[in-house]
C-alpha cells in the first residue's frame, strides 16, 4: 500500500461542505434570487425571465430569474405546433458544454434530494433487473410528454398544455405551485383535484428520494435524459487515471446514480457530482474540460 494511500485512508476526517454542495447552493441562489417574489408571492417578469437556465426550475416560482428550458420547450411546442429552434439550440449548447454536469452540480431539485437522502431512514437498493429497464422511462418522459403530444395533441383551443409541467414535474409543485399557494389565500381557496395530484407525485418522489438515491434523476427527468444524450461529446468529463486505480469501490459504492465508475465515468448516467473523486484514496479521479486525447482511456481496460 503506498504511503498516499495510507495517508488517505487513515487521515483525520472533517466535515466540511464539499465542492458539489458549494455550488449547488451557489445556483439554487442564483436561479432563484427574486427574494422579494417569496415574500409577496410574485412571479418575476423581467427580461431574464425570457432566458432559460439549465435546469429544472419552474417559471412560476416566485424567485426564478429565468425560464424552465423542459417548460419553455414544451409551451412553443403547443402554442405554435412547430419546434422552437431557439429553445433546442440552447438545450444544445448546455448539453454540448456541460453535459450532466448541471444535473449534478447545479439542478435546485438534485439538491432536494440529495438533502433528503441524509435523513436517518433505511434504505433501498432497487434490483438491477428493475434499475436497468426503469432508467429508460426518462426517455419516454422526454418522448412523449415533452416532444410529441404537445406537438401533435388536438386541443379545442388550439394550444396543448404543457403536459410534463401540468402532470409530473415536482420541481415545479415544489418551487412554483407550494410558494403560491402558501402566500395566496384566493389560489388555495381554487385548489382542485389536479393540485392534489401533483402533491401527491410530489410527496412520493420526495418519500422514494429519502430512500433511494436521486430516483427522478434516475427515472424521471426528461431534461437529465436529453443531457444523457450529449455525455459522450460534452466539455465536461470526468477521467479516470487507471494506472493509479486501486480496484477498492469506495467510488461505486458512493455514487448516487449507481453506475459502474471504473467502466463507465463520464457515461450518460454520470451527473458529475464528483462524490467519487472525492473520496478516491489514490486520486485516480479527476474532472477536466475537453475531449480525451486519442488512445486515451478510461477503466481498468486501460492497463491492459
Amino acid at each position: 500500500m503506498s504511503g498516499m494511500y495510507r495517508d488517505r485512508v487513515r487521515g483525520p476526517k472533517k466535515r466540511r461542505l464539499s465542492f458539489q454542495r458549494k455550488v449547488q447552493l451557489a445556483a439554487a441562489a442564483l436561479f432563484n434570487g427574486y427574494a422579494a417574489g417569496f415574500q409577496k408571492g410574485k412571479i418575476f417578469t423581467s427580461g431574464s425571465k425570457a432566458l432559460c437556465v439549465p435546469v429544472l426550475n419552474c417559471y412560476s416560482c416566485p424567485g426564478a430569474l429565468g425560464a424552465c428550458p423542459i417548460g419553455a420547450l414544451q409551451t412553443a411546442l403547443g402554442a405554435h405546433h412547430h419546434f422552437p429552434f431557439y429553445v433546442l439550440g440552447t438545450l444544445m449548447l448546455f448539453g454540448l458544454v456541460l453535459g450532466r454536469v448541471a444535473c449534478g452540480l447545479l439542478c435546485p431539485f438534485g439538491l432536494v434530494q440529495d438533502l433528503l437522502h441524509k435523513l436517518p431512514l433505511p434504505k433501498v437498493r432497487v434490483p438491477k433487473g428493475l434499475d436497468r429497464p426503469a432508467r429508460y422511462l426518462k426517455y419516454i418522459v422526454l418522448a412523449l410528454l415533452v416532444l410529441l403530444l404537445p406537438a401533435f395533441l388536438p386541443s379545442d383551443t388550439g394550444v396543448t398544455p404543457p403536459l410534463f409541467c401540468k402532470y409530473l414535474c415536482p420541481a415545479g409543485t415544489l418551487g412554483g405551485g407550494i410558494p403560491l399557494l402558501l402566500a395566496d389565500p384566493a389560489l388555495r381557496s381554487v385548489a382542485g383535484a389536479l393540485f392534489s395530484w401533483k402533491a401527491a407525485v410530489l410527496a412520493a418522489i420526495l418519500l422514494a428520494a429519502a430512500l433511494v438515491r436521486r430516483p427522478f434523476c434516475k427515472y424521471l427527468c426528461p431534461l437529465g435524459a436529453f443531457y444523457a444524450l450529449f455525455s459522450r461529446f460534452s466539455l465536461c468529463r470526468m477521467e479516470l487515471d487507471a494506472h493509479r486505480c486501486v480496484q477498492c469501490g469506495r467510488c461505486e459504492s458512493i455514487c448516487p446514480m449507481d453506475i459502474r465508475v471504473t467502466q463507465d465515468l463520464s457515461g450518460p448516467e454520470c451527473i458529475h457530482c464528483g462524490r467519487c473523486q472525492e473520496i478516491c484514496p489514490t486520486e485516480a479521479i479527476s474532472r477536466s474540460l475537453g475531449r480525451r486525447t486519442a488512445g486515451e482511456k478510461n477503466g481498468p481496460e486501460a492497463s491492459k
